[in-house]
């Protein structure tokens, strides 16, 4: 019998692609939603917390890909965002994986952030596996907290846990920030990032879910925290004008000085979103490549005009 992977937040983003290509390689396939869509082999799970029941999900599963979380937001209007993330993040998570493990399954991937690591590689190297975790706001927090929990319940229980933490995903379908940038070069707005020279990485939607992919086979991938990327880094200009490629739109990008950007962001109260912008955060993605033998199947190009064509 045909081995079943389950694979939360189903119909989101990240998930919606995961389900995508296991089906194209053939795999038997269990989607976890809030509530049913009518797509086939769907079960409702509710909202995500200590209390859900997966007992129905978990049925006759061998392996789990955990995508669905309460996800970051640049303006959250939670009374307690620390609560609010931990609750679904890393109590919804807990309650999974122990369920998880007393329904007799094998392995869980979790895809976490690399907002554990921290904000910014500003001043030092890229983000590495081997770096003390330093979450700095809620939701990196309860990324972090899910992380331990889960390690303690594969120690205890025997579940195989894998952690895959990842920059900003993009491609089609994106939405918030990336999907911002797009907007405003598609619209032929002036934008004022043609100094910007830090540099990020990111990861294309199919390369994360290839990864999650991987990592859900490999016996290398037990125990391990896998940070994703797509093995290029852009700075946020070369982004830009890379989107205007792929998109027909040249970007129309003007020449103002970062800390000019980082002081009109103080002043109107957009400081966070403007450092996202400009301060570089890299990602040291190699050990994963190196550990899974596993390579991105498409590049930042291939994403972008992916994205295009779907527009």
């Amino acid at each position: 019998m045909a081995e079943i992977t389950l694979v939360t937040g189903a119909n989101g983003f990240v998930g919606a692609e995961i389900v995508r290509q296991l089906r194209a390689q053939g795999a038997a396939v269990r989607l976890a939603v809030r509530t049913l869509t009518g797509a086939a082999d769907e079960v409702a799970v509710g909202d995500i917390g200590a209390e859900t029941d997966w007992s129905t999900a978990l049925a006759d599963v061998d392996r789990v890909i955990h995508c669905a979380a309460r996800v970051h937001q640049m303006d959250d209007r939670a009374a307690d965002p620390l609560a609010a993330f931990c609750a679904v993040n890393r109590d919804g998570s807990t309650a999974l994986a122990r369920q998880a493990a007393r329904a007799g399954v094998k392995r869980l991937i979790f895809l976490s952030s690399i907002k554990v690591n921290g904000e910014t590689t500003k001043g030092r190297g890229p983000f590495t596996v081997e770096d003390a975790p330093n979450p700095q706001d809620p939701y990196g927090v309860s990324k972090w907290e899910a992380e331990q929990a889960l390690h303690a319940i594969a120690a205890e229980t025997g579940l195989e846990v894998a952690i895959i933490r990842p920059p900003l995903v993009y491609g089609p379908g994106v939405r918030a920030n990336f999907a911002r940038m797009v907007s405003w070069v598609a619209r032929g707005r002036p934008l004022p990032f043609g100094l910007c020279r830090n540099q990020r990485s990111l990861v294309s939607v199919t390369n994360l879910a290839s990864l999650a992919i991987a990592a859900n086979r490999h016996p290398g991938a037990v125990g391990a925290t896998l940070l994703a990327s797509d093995g290029e880094t852009v700075s946020v200009r070369d982004l830009l004008s890379q989107i205007g490629t792929a998109f027909g739109r040249p970007a129309r990008l003007l020449p103002l000085p970062p800390a000019l950007l980082r002081l009109a962001g103080s002043l109107t109260g957009q400081r966070a979103a403007i450092d996202r912008l400009c301060d570089p955060l890299v990602v040291d993605g190699e050990p994963a490549r190196r550990l899974l033998g596993w390579h991105p199947p498409v590049t930042m190009a291939e994403t972008l005009a992916a994205m295009a064509a779907a527009r």
